[in-house]
């Protein structure tokens, strides 16, 4: 996922986005702890792109302002 794709999207398409990414960010925790993780760049690649989601909310939250 780019910051591009995540542009097009509108502000609560991104909140769902950043939902689903958070309980997934949960589950691979829950899946280290275990011992149960089998793909561990799938955490980074996650944390990644819940800031970019992130990122174009308050893009888009600060253009709304103006």
């Amino acid at each position: 996922m780019n910051a591009t794709e995540l542009r097009d999207k509108t502000p609560d398409q991104l909140r769902d986005e950043l939902t689903n990414l958070k309980k997934e960010s949960f589950n691979l925790r829950f899946q280290q702890a275990t011992g149960a993780m089998e793909n561990t760049a799938r955490m980074r690649q996650v944390r990644r792109d819940i800031a970019r989601v992130k990122t174009v909310l308050n893009e888009k939250a600060q253009a709304a302002a103006e």
